[in-house]
């Protein structure tokens, strides 16, 4: 049974529903990672290093809340989608992969190296931070990206039969 121009844009927008709300997870989930235990825990670093400590943990605050919103705007997603009966576990999880990833290499990147917000860690070599986070951002992207498509397949073939 073919579907209908309709039919088809619906699930293609609850297929991207899926993707950005697993987006939206992976990115709140890394970020609370890393201001757990990189900020909190281990001390390596704030979001803000470039002024006082009471200012990097501002920052730090502000940064966990952001994350902790990202994760409950993704849970309304989910709920959205469930209710729809359009939830796809595959898909979301693809999309936690990719805004965990993407994510981490924004922050290896960007705040890391061009804006110089961090350093991963002080006094230390660098180097191997540095490759360790963003081949692990690179890894995550990749799952994400071959989750996320295998469960597209699926549903073309499914939408076609």
């Amino acid at each position: 049974m073919a579907l209908t121009n309709t039919q088809q844009d619906q699930i293609q927008t609850k297929a991207s529903q899926n993707l950005w709300s697993g987006i939206l997870f992976g990115v709140g989930f890394v970020g609370f990672i890393d201001e757990a235990v990189f900020h909190q825990l281990l001390h390596w670093h704030h979001f803000y290093d470039k002024s006082t400590t009471a200012a990097g943990l501002v920052s730090d605050g502000l940064f966990h809340a952001l994350s902790f919103f990202a994760t409950i705007a993704s849970s309304f997603m989910m709920a959205a989608l469930k209710q729809a009966q359009a939830f796809r576990f595959r898909r979301w999880l693809g999309g936690i992969f990719l805004g965990a990833g993407i994510f981490q290499l924004y922050d290896g990147i960007v705040q890391h190296k061009m804006m110089r917000l961090h350093q991963i860690r002080y006094n230390v070599d660098i180097m191997p931070y540095d490759v360790g986070w963003n081949v692990l951002a690179a890894l995550l992207i990749i799952i994400g990206i071959g989750l996320a498509r295998v469960n597209q397949k699926q549903r073309s073939s499914k939408a076609r039969a």
